[in-house]
């Protein structure tokens, strides 16, 4: 284990150019997307000398409880495969700056985990391949393989698991927020009842290999992401927000334009 002073790290937020429904695995949904980093939004996670607790201290603004955050589960993963992870965080803190707002559809919980894991991976010279990292991940959240690999835009399919970077030019979104809660589990299941479809191996395919300003140019919000519709029908204050050029990303709320 390396000697540290404070160590931080920039954990992006994600948007889904597009998102569409593959077919079913079990409990699960298999997708297919396209990710995309948000440069310019991005929580900053420290790891800062200091612990007046003596076990696992986490400090930011959540709105959640320890045993949910998706940092905390990330590190009770990784102690599953590096013990003395446990004896340093005793002594060290875990801060994070938010800036990400939590269960936007933005990916920042899955974002934090990942930073985590990344910090962790050089910090107790674990040296572990992002395809090893992205495995243990994947068992806290479907979007942190993503993360993992830190790509600025990837095609994501499977049940999140399967990142396969794309290459295209960087583009900067304007995000925005609205004070609505979108219940993801709610979301699914009213996709799975009222609006269920799933796109075909040729449209698949074809979606996966256009260029992301393409997409946006071709594509209306309803197309772009089948589960605006079920959102907008639990929550139908989003349609406000629904203009032309917007786009919304994962189950909401959020949506996103390129500058």
């Amino acid at each position: 284990m390396k000697p540290t002073k404070t160590v931080t790290k920039k954990a992006y937020a994600k948007v889904n150019i597009f998102l569409k429904i593959a077919g079913k695995r079990d409990s699960y949904h298999e997708l297919v997307s396209r990710f995309v980093r948000v440069k310019n939004l991005y929580d900053t996670i420290s790891i800062v000398p200091g612990n007046e607790k003596n076990a696992f201290n986490l400090e930011g603004d959540f709105g959640c409880e320890l045993e949910k955050n998706t940092i905390y589960k990330a590190f009770v993963e990784l102690r599953k495969y590096c013990p003395k992870i446990d004896a340093f965080f005793r002594v060290y803190t875990v801060k994070v700056e938010k800036n990400i707002p939590e269960f936007a559809g933005l990916g920042g919980g899955s974002s934090d985990a990942a930073a985590f894991l990344l910090i962790a991976n050089d910090l107790f010279d674990l040296y572990y391949p992002k395809d090893k990292l992205a495995r243990i991940g994947a068992k806290i959240g479907a979007d942190v393989p993503f993360f993992i690999y830190e790509y600025d835009s990837a095609n994501v399919t499977g049940i999140g698991e399967i990142v396969e970077e794309f290459k295209e030019e960087a583009l900067e979104f304007e995000v925005i927020t609205p004070k609505i809660e979108c219940n993801t589990g709610k979301i699914f299941s009213t996709f799975r009842e009222q609006f269920y479809k799933e796109i075909s191996e040729a449209q698949s395919k074809n979606l996966l290999s256009m260029n992301s300003t393409d997409v946006l140019q071709t594509m209306s919000i309803e197309q772009a992401n089948d589960l605006y519709e079920s959102a907008a029908y639990n929550e139908p204050t989003l349609k406000e927000f629904a203009k032309e050029g917007w786009f919304f990303s994962g189950s909401g709320s959020s949506f996103f334009k390129v500058k």
